[in-house]
C-alpha cells in the first residue's frame, strides 16, 4: 500500500517542478495483420469458416500533456481511437463466402517516458485501451456473441520531432491480447493466432512554449 502512495506523489512532485505543456493530437494507424482464418463448430460439426481479410486504417485524437524536466519527458496521452476490419464467412450448409465488416471503437491512453535530443524525441511506455463500442454485421450469423474486454494492455515506442509548437510522432504498437478474442459463437470463445499491432503517424499542436 506504501509504495502506491509512494507513486503519485512522485509524479505530482515531478509536474511541480517540471515544464508542462498541453496540446491536441490528431493521427492515422494501420494495423499489422495477416489473412488467417479458423473453422467454428456448432454441434459437435465444423459449421462456418471466419477468415479476417485485413485491417482498415484508423483514425485517432485527443489531448496530451508533456511534463519535461531536463531531457527527460513524461508524456500521458488520452485519446479516442476508431478502427475497422474486413472479414469474410463461409457458411458450410450455404456454401459461398460472404463479406462481413466490424468497427471498433476503444480510449487509448499512453503513458510515454521519453529522452530529448535537441528536436528528436525517443519515447515508449505502456497503453491501455478502453473499449468504448463496436458494430458488426457478423452479429447476425445464429450463434455469434460478442465479449470484448473492457481494457486490454500494450505497448509503444518511437520517435518524436518536434518543430516550433507542432510536434510529428511515429510510433510502433503491439498488444498482449490475441485479436479476435470477442468473438463468440454458441458459447465458446474463439480468436486469431496473433496479437495486434500497428504503426501510428501522429501530428500535435502544442500550447506553451519550451525554455
Amino acid at each position: 500500500m506504501k509504495k502506491l502512495i509512494v507513486i503519485p506523489i512522485l509524479l505530482f512532485c515531478l509536474y511541480a517542478t517540471a515544464q508542462v505543456r498541453f496540446g491536441l493530437r490528431l493521427g492515422l494507424s494501420t494495423s499489422q495483420l495477416e489473412a488467417e482464418d479458423f473453422n467454428i463448430l456448432q454441434n459437435g460439426t465444423e459449421r462456418f469458416t471466419l477468415a479476417l481479410k485485413d485491417a482498415q486504417y484508423g483514425i485517432h485524437g485527443g489531448v496530451v500533456i508533456q511534463a519535461e524536466m531536463g531531457n527527460f519527458i513524461l508524456q500521458p496521452e488520452v485519446l479516442f481511437n476508431s478502427n475497422s476490419a474486413n472479414f469474410t464467412l463461409d457458411d458450410f450448409q450455404n456454401p459461398g463466402e460472404v463479406a462481413r465488416k466490424e468497427k471498433y471503437q476503444y480510449l487509448d491512453i499512453p503513458v510515454m517516458l521519453g529522452y530529448r535530443l535537441g528536436f528528436l524525441r525517443l519515447n515508449a511506455g505502456p497503453v491501455g485501451h478502453i473499449f468504448l463500442n463496436s458494430t458488426s454485421n457478423i452479429t447476425d450469423v445464429d450463434g455469434f456473441e460478442e465479449d470484448f474486454k473492457k481494457l486490454t494492455l500494450g505497448w509503444q515506442g518511437g520517435l518524436g520531432l518536434d518543430i516550433g509548437p507542432i510536434a510529428v510522432d511515429v510510433r510502433y504498437e503491439g498488444n498482449f491480447n490475441k485479436f479476435g478474442d470477442h468473438i463468440n459463437f454458441g458459447d465458446q470463445e474463439y480468436s486469431f493466432s496473433q496479437s495486434p499491432a500497428r504503426f501510428i503517424a501522429a501530428v500535435t499542436y502544442m500550447f506553451g512554449d519550451r525554455n
